[in-house]
Order: C-alpha cells, then sequence, then structure tokens
C-alpha cells in the first residue's frame, strides 16, 4: 500500500520534522500510525517529500524523519472541467471522482438550467464545501498537486475561459448538433483542455452557440447519456488515457 499524504505548509528538504496540528492528529489518532511506517508530505502545489516515522507523541505530533524531497512537474497537457452546478450532493461526488480521475482544475458553472443556485452565503458554503471535497480526495488519491477549484463563473466568463484554451470542449449527447466522439478528438500534446459538462437539463442551444462562438465544439461519450455528476468523471478518464497522463 502506498504511504499517507499529509499537507505542511511549507515541504521540508531534510532531517526531522514534526507533524502537529490537525494534520498530526489525523495521523496520530485516525491512522494510528507508528514508528518505521511511511508518509508523504506535501504542500498540494507539486512539492512532496518521502519519511519515515520516528514517533508518535500524544495524540496529534507525528515525528518524521525526511527520506526524499523532490517536486513534481508541471503535466504537459492541463485538464480543466467547467461543472454545471449539480443539485443535492451530486456536487460534491463530482468533485471527488474528477480529483480522484486527475483534473487539473474545476470550474463551477451556474448554467441557465441548472436548479442549484449559488448565491450569497449559500454560494460561498458551497464553493468551500467543493474545495474542502478536492483537497481529502486528493490527500485520499495520493496527489501532490491538488485540484484548483476556482470560483463560480457565468456562462460568459466561462466562454472567456474557452477562448483561451489550446483545446475547448463541449461535452453533448445529441448527434443532431454535429457532436463528434471524445475518444476520437485530435488532442494537443501541450497546453490545456477546457472539457464543458452541462446540467442536468443539458446545455442549452443559446449556451452552446455562445460556446461555439468561443471556438468550443461538441463531443459525446457514447450512446448512452450520463448523470451531469459522472460525465465529467468519464470524460477526464478519456483525455488522461489518450494524452499520455495515465501511461
Amino acid at each position: 500500500m502506498t504511504a499517507p499524504v499529509f499537507v505542511v505548509d511549507k515541504v521540508p528538504g531534510g532531517g526531522e520534522y514534526v507533524l502537529d496540528g490537525a494534520e498530526g492528529r489525523h495521523a496520530v489518532s485516525v491512522k494510528r500510525l507508528h514508528a518505521d511506517e511511511e508518509v508523504t508530505l506535501t504542500d498540494g502545489a507539486g512539492n512532496w517529500a518521502d519519511a519515515v516515522v520516528v514517533a508518535a507523541e500524544g495524540k496529534d505530533r507525528l515525528v518524521v524523519r525526511i527520506t526524499a524531497s523532490a517536486t513534481e512537474d508541471e503535466p504537459a497537457v492541463r485538464i480543466t472541467v467547467v461543472q454545471a452546478l449539480p443539485k443535492g450532493d451530486r456536487g460534491e461526488v463530482a468533485v471527488e471522482t474528477m480529483t480522484e480521475t486527475g483534473v487539473d482544475a474545476i470550474v463551477p458553472w451556474q448554467a441557465g438550467r441548472c436548479i442549484t443556485q449559488w448565491k450569497g452565503e449559500r454560494g460561498l458554503k458551497s464553493l468551500a464545501k467543493w474545495r474542502s471535497t478536492a483537497r481529502e480526495a486528493g490527500k485520499q488519491s495520493r496527489r501532490v498537486r491538488f485540484v484548483d477549484v476556482r470560483e463560480a463563473m457565468t456562462t460568459k466568463q466561462v466562454a472567456a475561459l474557452l477562448a483561451g484554451a489550446d483545446l475547448a470542449m463541449v461535452l453533448h449527447e445529441d448527434r443532431a448538433v454535429g457532436s463528434a466522439a471524445l475518444s476520437t478528438a485530435d488532442l494537443p500534446a501541450r497546453g490545456e483542455i477546457v472539457l464543458v459538462v452541462g446540467p442536468e437539463g443539458g446545455v442549452s442551444p443559446e449556451e452552446l452557440a455562445t460556446f461555439a462562438a468561443a471556438g468550443a465544439k461538441p463531443y459525446r461519450l457514447g450512446r448512452s447519456v450520463l448523470r451531469t455528476s459522472t460525465a465529467g468523471t468519464v470524460g477526464a478518464a478519456v483525455l488522461m488515457a489518450r494524452t499520455g497522463r495515465w501511461s
């Protein structure tokens, strides 16, 4: 089994290090780590260090010895998923599974057909929940470069994001709009791919036209129609495999 990941403000380069606070409590009281077990420390920005536990002290202090440290390179092809707001807790499910799959950024999108509305205090709490979910999923999946969950965007803002991408894509199941198979799309060797996932009611014709004007083309995953909370994960998996990110 791979070593558990713990988040630190700054990754140490060597020597001994004390992991305390919430992460230390999780390591000592929840994971119950003890001497000679291995852990990985990361700042979530690509910097990481492997370490061996020296001792567990009290309920929230883990003393470790650094054995190696490095920085993970940025991927040649970055994958950003624009996720329309799902109902209930399906948003956290989408964030969790996309994080585990390996996407680099997630953008909440207030699409026209979204039932859920992120407004005022509710919007702030929902965004915080998405970010917390991404952080925990990043640790669980042993990532050292965590997902960037950005501020919620309007359709106009998403169009601007698409216009700046090296490849802009919109998942759309209707062949009538000219959607091609995602599995056969011509992908860039470097740069950023932005993939838009619509709400349960689908991307509206007006939104599709706006995105098309920004350079985005429609793509489909297959014969079956997926829920918005799973479509992004499946689409990202196809892109991960085809860009060599899973090699």
